[in-house]
């Protein structure tokens, strides 16, 4: 999976990162979706035992334009999991009490309690992306922002949370063909927003702002993975397998029972 994890100090053009790469897995989707179902399994196991041990958190942050996938990688890759443990924040448009605040204290009130996984659907990313390209604050506004994220980031892995960033990565024409998919789905129309299309005319202005986004974010204690998006079986493997890795890296494993239970006799 190194190959899709961006080094710190890299320059991040998008355009040189293959939206329809598949080279981190050999076989076709239908072995792809047998992969799956096997990380499913892990990945419930981890969980259980990162809840039961009550020491370490891990924080998935997911990134990308409309249609790119963030809603299906959280019900495909986490179907197997114990709800008790894990907590998804999808972040829209603040409201007045959180703009009455700094622009991190939402998502700080949402981080993962010990023995969570926390979801991040969209972030406070947002506020170097959206206030951007729709110049909503200043450049000098937005521009400082990156030095806050990284301070916000290395404390939360200070204080014991695993960050996983990842930027999950389509093209234009994926992107129309998804759009186009909402509007001729009766099942899925009510997610179509008339709001997309005017995002997607900004399409250059977004590649632009996470271009340096992913720039000057990307560290060693919390880099971003991008990862190729237009094909969702693959998108969909190669996030549960950076989930999986991210908390087989943790050595978790089941606290010890009491002194003497082995001696209980229960009558």
């Amino acid at each position: 999976m190194d190959r899709y994890q961006l080094k710190p100090g890299s320059k991040v053009r998008l355009s040189e990162w293959d939206p329809k790469d598949h080279a981190a897995f050999s076989g076709d989707k239908t072995a792809g979706l047998e992969e799956l179902q096997s990380l499913d399994q892990r990945l419930a196991e981890l969980q259980s035992i990162l809840y039961a041990q009550q020491k370490h958190k891990l924080l998935v942050i997911l990134q990308a334009m409309d249609t790119a996938g963030k809603d299906g990688v959280i019900k495909r890759v986490f179907n197997s999991v114990n709800p008790q443990g894990v907590g998804v924040t999808s972040f829209k448009a603040p409201t007045p009490l959180e703009l009455a605040h700094d622009y991190l204290w939402r998502a700080h009130a949402q981080v993962p309690c010990k023995g969570e996984i926390g979801i991040f659907n969209r972030s406070y990313y947002e506020d170097v992306l959206v206030v951007r390209v729709h110049q909503l604050v200043p450049e000098k506004v937005w521009h400082r922002r990156y030095g806050h994220i990284r301070d916000f980031e290395r404390m939360l892995v200070d204080e014991g949370t695993t960050i996983l960033k990842i930027y999950l990565h389509i093209d234009q024409d994926e992107q129309k063909k998804r759009l186009q998919e909402r509007l001729d789905t009766p099942s899925k129309r009510w997610k179509f927003n008339p709001d997309d299309l005017s995002e997607r005319k900004l399409w250059k202005q977004y590649m632009e702002a996470y271009e340096e986004a992913l720039t000057e974010t990307s560290t060693d204690y919390a880099p971003w993975h991008i990862l190729p998006s237009n094909r969702e079986w693959y998108r969909n493997l190669m996030a549960a397998r950076l989930i999986v890795e991210a908390l087989d890296s943790l050595k978790l494993a089941y606290p010890e029972p009491p002194p003497g239970v082995e001696k209980v006799v229960i009558e």
